[in-house]
Protein backbone atom coordinates (compact mmCIF):
# COMPACT_ATOMS: atom_id res chain seq x y z
CA UNK A 1 0.00 0.00 0.00
CA UNK A 2 1.02 3.47 -1.29
CA UNK A 3 1.43 6.50 1.45
CA UNK A 4 -0.14 9.60 -0.13
CA UNK A 5 1.32 12.16 -0.16
CA UNK A 6 1.20 15.59 2.05
CA UNK A 7 1.01 18.42 -0.12
CA UNK A 8 1.56 17.61 -3.53
CA UNK A 9 4.01 20.12 -5.78
CA UNK A 10 2.01 21.91 -7.81
CA UNK A 11 2.40 21.34 -11.85
CA UNK A 12 1.30 24.41 -13.48
CA UNK A 13 4.26 26.14 -13.11
CA UNK A 14 5.98 23.15 -15.77
CA UNK A 15 3.27 23.69 -18.08
CA UNK A 16 4.07 27.77 -17.55
CA UNK A 17 7.93 27.37 -17.99
CA UNK A 18 7.93 25.12 -21.59
CA UNK A 19 5.25 27.96 -22.98
CA UNK A 20 7.52 31.02 -21.86
CA UNK A 21 10.34 29.08 -23.28
CA UNK A 22 8.60 28.27 -26.74
CA UNK A 23 8.02 32.27 -26.65
CA UNK A 24 11.64 32.81 -26.18
CA UNK A 25 12.43 30.06 -28.85
CA UNK A 26 10.33 31.41 -31.59
CA UNK A 27 11.58 34.80 -31.05
CA UNK A 28 15.42 33.90 -31.33
CA UNK A 29 14.22 32.04 -34.55
CA UNK A 30 13.16 35.46 -35.81
CA UNK A 31 15.82 37.11 -35.08
CA UNK A 32 19.33 35.62 -36.18
CA UNK A 33 17.36 33.00 -38.77
CA UNK A 34 17.26 33.57 -42.58
CA UNK A 35 13.17 33.41 -43.41
CA UNK A 36 13.82 30.71 -45.57
CA UNK A 37 15.01 28.72 -43.30
CA UNK A 38 12.52 29.75 -40.31
CA UNK A 39 10.05 26.49 -40.71
CA UNK A 40 12.85 24.08 -40.30
CA UNK A 41 14.26 25.92 -37.08
CA UNK A 42 10.87 26.29 -35.11
CA UNK A 43 10.28 22.40 -35.32
CA UNK A 44 13.39 22.00 -34.29
CA UNK A 45 12.56 24.51 -31.32
CA UNK A 46 9.49 22.77 -31.01
CA UNK A 47 11.41 19.45 -30.51
CA UNK A 48 13.90 20.71 -28.24
CA UNK A 49 10.06 22.19 -26.52
CA UNK A 50 8.88 18.63 -26.38
CA UNK A 51 12.25 17.53 -24.77
CA UNK A 52 11.93 19.91 -22.21
CA UNK A 53 8.49 19.01 -21.06
CA UNK A 54 9.49 15.30 -20.60
CA UNK A 55 12.02 16.99 -18.67
CA UNK A 56 10.57 18.96 -16.18
CA UNK A 57 7.50 17.36 -15.43
CA UNK A 58 9.38 13.70 -15.28
CA UNK A 59 11.37 15.54 -12.63
CA UNK A 60 7.84 15.96 -10.67
CA UNK A 61 7.93 13.09 -9.93
CA UNK A 62 4.33 12.14 -10.05
CA UNK A 63 2.24 9.64 -12.41
CA UNK A 64 -1.17 11.24 -11.63
CA UNK A 65 -1.96 13.37 -14.60
CA UNK A 66 1.15 12.86 -16.80
CA UNK A 67 -0.37 12.41 -20.12
CA UNK A 68 -2.50 15.67 -19.52
CA UNK A 69 0.45 18.08 -18.33
CA UNK A 70 3.17 16.64 -21.25
CA UNK A 71 -0.25 17.23 -23.56
CA UNK A 72 -0.83 20.83 -21.96
CA UNK A 73 3.01 21.67 -22.08
CA UNK A 74 3.45 20.77 -26.10
CA UNK A 75 0.52 21.70 -27.09
CA UNK A 76 0.84 25.35 -25.35
CA UNK A 77 4.38 25.79 -26.65
CA UNK A 78 2.69 24.47 -30.43
CA UNK A 79 0.17 27.68 -30.01
CA UNK A 80 3.01 30.08 -29.13
CA UNK A 81 5.35 29.33 -31.73
CA UNK A 82 2.25 29.14 -34.16
CA UNK A 83 1.40 32.60 -33.04
CA UNK A 84 4.92 33.39 -33.58
CA UNK A 85 5.57 32.25 -36.90
CA UNK A 86 1.90 33.80 -38.17
CA UNK A 87 2.70 36.60 -36.80
CA UNK A 88 6.67 36.51 -39.24
CA UNK A 89 4.43 35.34 -42.04
CA UNK A 90 2.31 38.61 -42.23
CA UNK A 91 5.25 40.97 -41.41
CA UNK A 92 6.41 38.91 -44.55
CA UNK A 93 3.59 39.48 -46.86
CA UNK A 94 2.94 43.31 -45.92
CA UNK A 95 4.82 45.79 -47.86
CA UNK A 96 7.65 47.92 -45.58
Amino acid sequence: MATPELAPRRTAGGVVAVWVVAALAGVAVGLFVQPDARPAWLSVALGGCLVLALAIQLAYGRSQGFIGRMAASVLGALFVMGVISLGYGLAAVVPG
